[in-house]
């Protein structure tokens, strides 16, 4: 390992600074170079005043930045500095492209920490105040995404058999989903929640049902997390609250029915 330096992936959360784990931000404080993605905040950034910043984002219908670059960026930083931080909005270890770069360091006989985020599933299930479990009702959660690299693009997506639903990404692939799952028999009433800018300061929660969904959302200016299924029943009392704004407004998402 001589002569090599180490490369952590760290998992920043759903958005908000705060929401870094401990450690996280205690190796931002010490990297040498911070190569991080789109989504990441500029308070996220402040962590690490002393760092080299390298933005290597990937935003959907956006220039982005070749993953084989990003791996070697990775690999050429850690052979000139001691401590190189990779940082991924939510977690590294979903839909974070880790096993690329894992594979990349590992073949340059770099050394690799990971250090896990909060996803933003969770952190949109905190905000909206919303389990997705509930006692007789939701016993199995699958996170998905239709999102695939150019070279996986698959005509008709499939979507998990779970009792509640969370799509990655959601957008207008949440569209198609909310169709199939309606033509399998769904229920057109079953809850669903958007959650947009997920804990940051512009975050907005909407509340629809399945039917509302297939005919579609309005583009968002941040990324969206939809959560579906019956545990998203919006208890008696409960009303969400906007980030960022007085207690008694309420955004909703935009929609538009046929």
């Amino acid at each position: 390992m001589q002569g090599k330096g180490k490369v952590v992936l760290i998992g920043a959360g759903p958005g908000a600074q705060d929401l870094i784990t401990v450690r996280g931000a205690r190796l931002m404080a010490q990297a040498d170079v911070v190569l991080h993605d789109a989504l990441v905040t500029p308070e996220m950034l402040e962590l690490c005043p002393q760092a080299i910043k390298v933005g290597v984002g990937k935003r959907c219908g956006k220039l982005s930045t070749a993953q084989a670059f990003i791996n070697k960026q990775l690999v050429d930083y850690a052979k000139k500095y001691p401590l190189v931080v990779r940082l991924k909005g939510g977690d590294p270890m979903l839909f974070g492209r880790a096993d690329e770069e894992l594979r990349a360091l590992e073949a340059a006989d770099i050394e690799v920490e990971i250090v896990p985020g909060i996803t933003t599933a969770l952190a949109a299930a905190a905000a909206s105040q919303q389990p997705l479990t509930k006692r007789g009702v939701a016993r199995s959660v699958a996170f998905f995404t239709s999102s695939t690299a150019p070279e996986h693009v698959e005509p008709r997506p499939v979507v998990p058999d779970a009792d509640t639903l969370v799509q990655y990404m959601g957008g207008r692939e949440a569209i198609a989903t909310a169709q199939r799952l309606l033509d399998e028999g769904r229920a057109p009433a079953t809850p669903v929640v958007v959650v947009e800018n997920c804990s940051r300061s512009d975050e907005r929660i909407s509340r629809i049902d399945l039917a509302t969904l297939a005919h579609g959302l309005e583009a968002a200016h941040g990324p969206v997390l939809v959560m579906i299924g019956e545990a998203l029943a919006q208890r008696a009392g409960h009303r969400d609250k906007q980030i960022g704004l007085p207690a008694d407004d309420t955004v909703h998402l935009p929609h538009k029915r046929a």
